[in-house]
């Protein structure tokens, strides 16, 4: 039986409005329609609430991904160690880095886009979480997921200042939700591997950085300092549109893959290169929460202000400032009339 779609009639006392429709020739249906007005206002709506939240869900969700792939890779690593919670080792410190490199490197794939200017910048194992969190957030919010990114692209390269305190937030609370994620799947091995209730900082440098005990303060915080400065610099220098030797979008996942790679052997050894004020800052507030005390706060003179959050800002802006002055020719700060 043919279907005819013959109107008979509506009525106009509402916004809502019912029409009576001639399905076949014994069957009717009544047809709830909703005029256009209304319909675009609830999307409007829905849209507006979106539009707010969708960058700063971005830093959370890829920010937590970070710590889940990171703070799993040394949990693997760490507690593997004691024959209690595995048969052998699951892995050592080149391990470590060869996976935080490879999440670098997936890292930027996803973020190549935001980082160079291309589509919505303007407005917008530990290695190889970094990778994954981008992947997430990357095309959304840009990717940055590290408070010092996010400070000196706002500084250096138009991101809107705005957008700068959500960004941080969202990164911090991404990644104490990781380190608590992290920590609950891994809870039973961390109790076999420190006593039960016992917690110290054997397994609190899982989620948190720590120096080595021979470090100095100058030391640890100029490790922090020149490795966030060299970090920020070689993404300036790989996205920098007017670098002619810059590698091509296809070949800047490799890049970085070297760079952190890199990072990790040379100077990743004596203060576990946090590079990320939120990456620290966020499993450590988890740890006190989770019965490691204040001594995560207290360590070293108050550690995690200077080192891992003030250190990798720092550097941050004095690497964009030595790249900017010496070797960017693009419009910025340092040359307000546009390129030369």
């Amino acid at each position: 039986m043919g279907a005819e779609f013959d109107t008979i009639g509506k009525t106009g006392t509402s916004d809502l409005v019912i029409t009576q429709t001639a399905v076949s020739s014994d069957t009717e249906a009544q047809i709830l329609v909703v005029p256009d007005h209304i319909h675009d206002h609830r999307v409007s709506s829905y849209r507006k609430a979106l539009h707010a939240i969708r960058e700063p869900m971005a830093e959370f969700i890829g920010t937590a991904i970070l710590v889940i792939f990171g703070a799993g890779a040394g949990c693997s690593t760490v507690l593997s160690s004691n024959q209690g919670v595995a048969p052998s080792s699951r892995g050592d410190f080149f391990s470590i880095n060869f996976g935080w490199a490879i999440v670098a490197m997936w890292l930027v794939a996803a973020s190549t886009g935001s980082l160079m200017g291309v589509g919505r910048v303007p407005d917008r194992d530990r290695k190889r979480s970094i990778a994954m969190g981008v992947w997430v957030s990357g095309g959304i919010s840009g990717g940055h997921i590290n408070p010092a990114i996010t400070l000196g692209m706002a500084t250096w390269r138009g991101f809107p200042w705005r957008k700068v305190p959500a960004f941080i937030l969202a990164q911090v609370l991404g990644a104490l939700v990781g380190a608590a994620l992290v920590y609950g799947l891994y809870f039973q091995a961390i109790e076999i591997f420190e006593g039960a209730g016992v917690r110290t900082q054997a397994t609190a440098g899982i989620f948190a950085t720590y120096s080595l005990p021979y470090m100095t303060a100058a030391a640890s915080f100029f490790t922090e300092f020149l490795t966030t400065a060299i970090f920020f610099m070689m993404i300036l220098a790989l996205t920098d549109k007017r670098n002619g030797i810059a590698p091509p979008l296809g070949l800047l996942p490799l890049a970085l893959f070297v760079l952190f790679l890199g990072f990790g052997i040379s100077l990743g050894m004596q203060t576990a290169y946090a590079l990320n004020p939120a990456r620290d800052f966020g499993p450590r507030v988890f740890l006190a929460m989770a019965g490691y005390g204040k001594e995560v706060f207290t360590f070293r003179s108050h550690y995690w202000i200077w080192c891992p959050i003030i250190a990798p800002i720092a550097g941050a802006q004095a690497g964009a400032l030595l790249y900017d002055f010496l070797l960017f020719t693009g419009q910025g700060i340092l040359n307000p009339n546009g390129p030369y």
